[in-house]
């Protein structure tokens, strides 16, 4: 699955998820709820891009 990239440079991994805020493993970017935001800036998922 695709990892993305916050412009603050906190990595998205689906694989991981983000078991902090409620995400559990294996979610796609995509599949994140609207309101999800950057654990480390609070940026918005808009402001994300694909990693390399």
């Amino acid at each position: 699955m695709q990892k993305y990239e916050c412009p603050c440079g906190y990595i998205y991994d689906p694989e991981e998820g983000d078991p902090d805020n409620g995400i559990a493993e294996g979610t796609a970017f995509e599949d994140l709820p609207d309101d999800w935001v950057c654990p480390k800036c609070q940026a918005e998922k808009e402001f994300f891009f694909e990693a390399d």
